[in-house]
């Protein structure tokens, strides 16, 4: 890292030097976005395929057919899918203490950052956002692990609901929950 940032000074002074005399300090941030552009094109190494920005990444041919034969459930199909892949959970918080109260962000941030950690002492490696005061949303850089988290999730007192890919499965604190 310390190698390429004095290889990017030195571009930045040759370029500073040929162009205009520009002092390097009054460089913006689009003049430094633009000559770290050239730089990656000019580079030699190539980043491995895990550590480019997903986007960037090949596309890796899903063999639909053979997924099929391997899977044994849609969840299962799912994983495989997914593998790799961002995917987002929604997840559902209720207290079930005062089932009709809807104002319990910080419940919801309280449980969800505790699930989170639990998940992830499990190797489950997600990042979780509190978008309402009842809702939160998982989103796992490996899409593969959300049936784990939500089987997990589903266990808890404190869980309405778990919705992954348009399906939605109620979890203990639902009331219409058949659990």
């Amino acid at each position: 890292m310390l190698k390429h940032f004095v290889i990017l000074l030195l571009i930045l002074g040759t370029i500073a030097q040929q162009k205009k005399k520009k002092d390097l300090t009054s460089y913006t941030d689009a003049d430094l976005e633009r000559l770290y552009d050239e730089w990656e094109e000019n580079d030699e190494d190539e980043l491995e395929e895990d550590e480019l920005p997903e986007h960037k990444r090949p596309q890796k041919k899903l063999d639909l057919e053979s997924m099929k034969a391997q899977a044994k459930n849609p969840e299962e199909l799912l994983m495989m899918s997914k593998k790799g892949q961002t995917l987002m959970m929604f997840v559902n918080v209720v207290d079930t203490s005062q089932p009709t109260k809807r104002d319990i962000r910080p419940f919801t941030e309280k449980w969800t950052s505790l699930w989170q950690s639990q998940l992830f002492n499990n190797h489950v490696d997600i990042q979780v956002f509190v978008i309402d005061d009842n809702r939160a949303i998982f989103m796992f850089k490996d899409g593969s692990q959300a049936m784990e988290a939500k089987t997990f999730l589903l266990k808890q007192e404190y869980v309405s609901e778990v919705s992954i890919e348009g399906q939605i499965f109620k979890g203990p604190a639902n009331p219409k929950s058949e659990l």
